[in-house]
């Protein structure tokens, strides 16, 4: 049995790490424990147990480097990040690494499988990179693989006219509106509706960026929703080192020259808002008003209030309602317990 841990980095991966576990962050097509369950063969779990193998959970687990790291975790030996080996220690290197994650789950899902047929309607490049599960509709499309691999889940819908550019990854019931462009890598959950302009990006599932705007070098937890129009930056107009504030009293980090919107679960934006390069939103916002957002922005805040907490299970009710389903009692318990800290 492998045991995920991710005590001794954990607070360094909010605001996702605030109602996750660092196991279940999506980095590429899967999860990192998806990855570890198909790729092992083994039961994974985040809970201690007799017997197990522990590995830290933000280690990204691919087919050339999993038993080595195995093997190191036996030998209770230091893991160290590689050129084959990557390792999650910021909130920014989800969108930085994606690509290297993506190309490593494409490969690791498709071995040995053959994709639907792709329709004739579509313009495809580099076919041969493009893997299309059962229960799909993508008509009169262009999709470019020759950058990267194009994986397109179960029943994921891409409407006609949109432009698609790998590597790229579609989830299951996902759904692509009509005219959008999409760059890579990008990396887009299940359940989710995107449209508009987005590139190296990743949304973890059940979130809407479904409008007109600009999406990139970002990450959307789950349960998000950005209003049309909403753009985000993701390069100064200097073109220096972008710096995110993880926590309200934390100091600078800084990320490289390109960094855009992270943004917790269960956060929405109103429409035409824009946020600034290295913008940080916490677990729960409701974000809307005249001025641009600050760069960091609390847990459960409400445009410049506080959310008060009985409104925001009223809310995300109403949001999963729209995808038939339900705020479980679980979920109730994590979120209280976050809004009392």
């Amino acid at each position: 049995m492998i045991i995920l841990t991710d005590k001794n980095f954990r607070k360094q991966l909010f605001p996702f790490t605030h109602t996750r576990h660092t196991a279940n962050i999506r980095v590429g097509i899967l999860t990192i424990k998806e990855k570890w369950e198909l790729l092992s063969g083994k039961k994974v779990t985040i809970q201690p147990a007799d017997g197990s193998i522990s590995i830290a959970a933000n280690i990204i687990p691919t087919l050339q480097n999993f038993e080595g790291i195995i093997e190191a975790a036996n030998n209770k030996a230091t893991i160290n990040e590689t050129p084959e080996i990557k390792i999650i220690n910021h909130p920014w290197q989800i969108f930085q690494l994606n690509e290297f994650a993506l190309q490593h789950d494409f490969s690791l899902l498709t071995q040995n499988k053959i994709s639907e047929k792709i329709s004739d309607t579509n313009k495809t490049i580099a076919p041969q990179n493009i893997f299309i599960e059962a229960g799909t509709s993508i008509e009169h499309c262009i999709l470019n693989a020759a950058t990267g691999p194009i994986y397109i889940g179960k029943n994921a819908t891409i409407m006609e006219g949109s432009m698609i550019r790998g590597p790229f990854s579609l989830g299951e019931n996902s759904v692509v509106k009509m005219g959008s462009k999409i760059y890579g890598a990008t990396s887009i959950g299940p359940n989710c509706v995107v449209g508009g302009e987005i590139k190296n990006s990743v949304i973890f599932g059940n979130s809407n960026k479904a409008h007109d705007g600009y999406l990139g070098d970002s990450v959307l937890g789950e349960w998000c929703n950005l209003g049309a129009g909403t753009s985000n930056s993701n390069v100064k107009n200097t073109g220096g080192n972008i710096a995110y504030i993880t926590a309200s009293n934390s100091e600078q980090m800084y990320a490289g020259n390109k960094g855009g919107l992270l943004m917790g679960d269960y956060s929405r934006a109103a429409i035409n808002t824009s946020f600034n390069t290295g913008s940080v939103v916490g677990v729960c916002c409701n974000i809307f008003g005249e001025k641009m957002p600050a760069k960091f922005t609390e847990n459960f805040t409400w445009g410049n209030d506080k959310y008060i907490f009985e409104k925001v299970l009223t809310d995300i009710e109403n949001w999963k309602k729209m995808k038939e389903q339900n705020v479980s009692a679980q979920e109730k318990i994590m979120l209280e317990e976050l809004y009392r800290l």
